[in-house]
């Protein structure tokens, strides 16, 4: 074997890169849990006495921590104060939960897949899967924090619009069904944005409805939000004006029959609206930093559910015209487009 040496320092210094981003994840966990980021941001410049004094933690372990952020760029270091800032950016991405580019919970998610390798080690051989609700409790709530930014950023504002008629209809009051809700994030979302409609909120997973309807009572939409468990091939209900799947088709062990159910249960002038990771048909077009992240959460968290109960596993990576396959030709509704995208998102539009 000939080995080129500049190609071999170039793959290891990747190599260096990414083990540090992996190990830096976990300190990530770390700071958000014990509110780190919250502190430095309302804080400014800190000594890390200061930071530990204003978290209840030991100064020690978080001068280690304030060490290794500044080495990943995450916070800036004053070499003449001995202090640590949080940048206006890193906060808006780190210690706002309100923000549209809140990250936090996309390493709760990463840390779910730890969680998972040695049950998807074994996967690997023997070919199961494993249900959503058996992986690691941080996966849930860490999934709905993370597409809560995205939704925060586009659904009312951009996604919602883009769809034929449908923000005019959830003005005047219409009815829909928000399948494979999780723990809520989207229906409470547009519940706010919109008052007069009515809001349902389905899903397999018992615990995270529960957390759901919680949260809907304390962000006051009670009243026009209620949460059920569910199957995407059977919820209850008809009628409904806009029904919705955030996320969550690629995942399911019966897609088809999901597609089928909602042309059964939406109104003759409904919409479905489906939003999807963002992936184009070929997959060599997604040998991108945004498909290693898909490609990878695919792997241990979607592909498994999907295969535990015998499903096609389509995966994060599915791309637009495999969903039409399921939408149209599988599902038999007549009209099937691609309202808008993000970088990080496909939001797809089917009617009857």
């Amino acid at each position: 074997m000939s080995i080129d040496e500049k190609k071999l320092n170039d793959f290891l210094g990747k190599v260096v890169g990414d083990v540090g981003a992996a190990m830096s994840a976990a300190l990530v966990v770390i700071g958000d849990k014990l509110g780190l980021y919250k502190a430095m941001a309302e804080n400014g410049p800190v000594t890390p006495a200061d930071l530990a004094r204003a978290t209840g933690t030991t100064e020690r372990y978080v001068r280690e921590w304030l060490n290794a952020q500044a080495a990943s760029g995450y916070v800036a270091y004053d070499a003449a104060s001995g202090r640590f800032i949080l940048p206006p950016e890193q906060a808006f991405a780190l210690a706002d939960d309100a923000s549209p580019a809140a990250v936090p919970g996309l390493f709760h998610v990463t840390a779910a897949m730890w969680h998972g390798e040695e049950k998807m080690t074994e996967n690997f051989r023997t070919g199961k899967g494993l249900e959503w609700g058996a992986q690691h409790p941080c996966l849930f709530e860490g999934t709905e924090r993370f597409f809560r930014s995205g939704y925060i950023g586009n659904l009312v504002s951009s996604w919602l619009p883009a769809l034929d008629g449908v923000a005019a209809k959830l003005e005047k009051g219409a009815k829909v069904a928000d399948v494979g809700c999780g723990l809520g994030a989207s229906t409470i979302l547009m519940a706010k944005a919109f008052p007069k409609s009515r809001f349902v909120g389905f899903d397999t997973h018992d615990k995270s409805i529960a957390l759901a309807r919680e949260r809907a009572r304390t962000s006051g939409v009670a009243d026009r939000v209620t949460f059920e468990v569910a199957n995407a091939t059977d919820f209850p209900g008809t009628g409904y004006d806009l029904v919705a799947h955030f996320d969550c088709l690629h995942d399911m062990a019966d897609p088809v029959g999901a597609a089928r159910h909602v042309k059964e249960t939406i109104a003759p002038n409904g919409t479905w609206m489906i939003v999807e990771p963002f992936s184009a048909d070929r997959p060599e077009d997604n040998h991108n930093p945004v498909g290693r992240v898909f490609y990878s959460a695919s792997t241990l968290l979607c592909v498994p559910h999907s295969l535990a109960n015998q499903g096609p596993a389509l995966g994060a990576q599915a791309g637009e015209a495999r969903l039409r396959e399921v939408v149209v030709t599988g599902g038999g509704f007549s009209k099937f487009r691609r309202a808008t995208e993000t970088p990080f998102n496909l939001v797809l539009e089917a009617r009857p």
